[in-house]
C-alpha cells in the first residue's frame, strides 16, 4: 500500500470531535476510526499494538540493532476539527498541478488569488475537497506518514535503528488530545508530533492557550412594559465582545501577536453564552489576557448587578518552548534529517496549538514537524501528495540519525 491509498482509506471516516462533550473521546464516531487503526497495525506486524477504552493507541517497530538507542516516538491525532464537517469526503487528486484554478464542484473554486499557498506546488499531485467539507490532513496526513515509514524500516532491515514507538489520540482539535496520553507507558525519551503544516515547518514554540466561556443572566420581560425591568442577554452579549480589543483577533495578527478569537455565541433576551479562545506567545502577557477577561466581566456586574456576568476561564496548554531549549538535540537531530530528505526547514512558531506542547510538559520533549495539509480546517485544505512523501522521509530519516546519536 502506498502512501496516497492510507490516506484515501483514513479520509473515509468522519472523526470530528466536539468542544461541549463531556465524554472521552468526545464522539463515539472516532472510535470508529480507532478501533479500525489498531486492526491496520496489527496486519502491518507492529508489536505492543493497543487500544485503551478511551481511544489511545500505542505500538512500536522494535530495535533491530544491539547498540543501545534512544527510544523515540511520533504521534498524530485522528480527530478532525468541528470548525467544518468532516462527513461523507469525496477527495479527488489534481495530477501535475498547473498553478490555475481549482474547481473543486461546479461554482466552487479553489484560486490561487485567494490561496496564494497553492503556487508553492505546482507541478505536484494534490489532494482536495470536493468544496463541502475538510479534507482530513489535519491530521490523517500525519498518521499515514508515521505508518507508512514504519512500513518502510521493517521492509529495509539494513537501516539499523531502536526501538521506535506509535502513538495516535483523539480531541486534539478540542485541546484534550494529550490529556489522557500515558507517556509513562509510551517509553520514550523524546518524540516528535506529525502535526504541522507546509513542507519543512519545524515547530517548538507554540501559543499559551485558555478557553472561555462567558455566561450572561437576563430577564426577560413583555417588551412593551420592559422599562426598568427587562435585562436583554443578547444585548449585554454584543457589549461585552465590544470590550474587548478589536485589533486583538485572529483576522489582525501574525507572527508572536495574541489575540482573543470568539468562537461561538448563543443567545436570546433570558440568556446568553459566548465561547473565546485566548492565546499569546509570552506567558506574562497570557496572564494579563486571561485577568482581562475577569475583568470585563466584573466591570458589567458593576453594572448589571452581581452575578448577571460570570467568566469561566480555563488554561488547555502553554509554551513547549521552555521544555524543548533545555533538550535542542531533539532540534538538530530534525534539522539534520531534513537536510537529509532535501527538505529546506522552515522554523517558525505555531500560531495554535499542537498535542505536543502539553506532552513536553507532562516531561516528553515533543516538538512539531510538517504533516503538508494546508488550509486545515474548512473546505479548501489540500495536501501534496509529493509532501506527504517528503514528511515519511524526515521520518525515516529521524531514527536513522537517531541510531547514530551519542548522548
Amino acid at each position: 500500500m502506498d502512501i496516497t491509498e492510507r490516506f484515501l482509506n483514513y479520509v473515509k471516516f468522519d472523526t470530528q470531535s466536539n468542544e461541549e462533550s463531556t465524554t472521552v473521546p468526545s464522539t463515539s464516531k472516532q472510535l470508529i476510526f480507532a478501533k479500525f487503526l489498531k486492526e491496520e497495525l496489527e496486519r502491518e506486524g507492529f508489536d505492543d499494538v493497543e487500544m485503551d477504552d478511551m481511544g489511545y493507541i500505542y505500538a512500536t517497530l522494535k530495535s533491530n540493532t544491539k547498540k543501545e538507542v534512544p527510544t523515540i516516538g511520533f504521534i498524530s491525532h485522528y480527530d478532525t476539527s468541528p470548525d467544518c464537517s468532516g462527513a461523507n469526503i469525496k477527495p479527488s487528486i489534481v495530477r501535475s498541478y498547473d498553478g490555475s484554478d481549482i474547481e473543486l464542484s461546479p461554482g466552487i473554486l479553489s484560486s490561487p488569488k485567494k490561496f496564494p499557498e497553492l503556487l508553492q506546488h505546482v507541478g505536484e499531485d494534490l489532494i482536495v475537497t470536493d468544496g463541502t467539507t475538510l479534507l482530513g490532513a489535519d491530521d490523517k496526513a500525519g498518521i499515514a506518514e508515521i505508518v507508512q515509514a514504519m512500513c518502510w524500516l521493517r521492509d529495509h532491515k539494513e537501516i539499523k535503528h531502536g526501538d521506535i514507538r506509535m502513538g495516535f489520540n483523539p480531541d486534539e482539535e478540542i485541546g484534550m488530545g494529550a490529556h489522557h496520553f500515558d507517556v509513562e507507558k509510551f517509553g520514550c525519551e523524546w518524540a516528535y508530533t506529525i502535526d504541522g503544516g507546509d513542507l519543512g515547518e519545524l515547530e517548538f514554540e507554540n501559543f499559551n492557550a485558555a478557553s472561555a466561556k462567558i455566561l450572561i443572566k437576563g430577564v426577560s420581560v413583555h417588551p412593551g412594559y420592559a422599562k426598568g425591568k427587562m435585562i436583554n442577554a443578547s444585548r449585554l452579549a454584543t457589549e461585552f465582545v465590544n470590550m474587548l480589543p478589536g485589533e486583538e483577533t485572529p483576522e489582525e495578527t501574525e507572527n508572536y501577536e495574541g489575540f482573543y478569537h470568539l468562537t461561538g455565541m448563543d443567545t436570546c433576551t433570558e440568556s446568553a453564552k459566548l465561547s473565546y479562545i485566548i492565546r499569546d506567545h509570552d506567558r506574562e502577557i497570557f496572564e494579563d489576557r486571561k485577568r482581562f477577561i475577569q475583568q470585563c466581566a466584573e466591570k458589567m456586574n458593576e453594572k448589571y448587578g452581581e452575578g448577571t456576568v460570570t467568566a469561566e476561564v480555563k488554561d488547555q496548554y502553554y509554551n513547549m518552548k521552555e521544555k524543548i531549549d533545555p533538550n535542542m538535540h531533539v532540534i538538530d537531530i530534525v534539522l539534520k534529517a531534513m537536510q537529509a530528505s532535501d527538505v529546506p526547514p522552515r522554523v517558525k512558531p505555531i500560531r495554535g496549538g499542537t498535542d505536543g506542547a502539553q506532552l513536553s510538559f507532562k516531561g516528553l520533549p515533543c516538538p512539531n514537524i510538517f504533516a503538508g495539509g494546508v488550509n486545515f480546517h474548512g473546505p479548501y485544505e489540500f495536501v501534496s501528495i509529493q509532501v506527504m512523501e517528503k514528511a515519511m522521509q524526515v521520518i525515516v530519516n529521524i531514527c536513522k540519525l537517531t541510531a547514530d546519536y551519542n548522548d
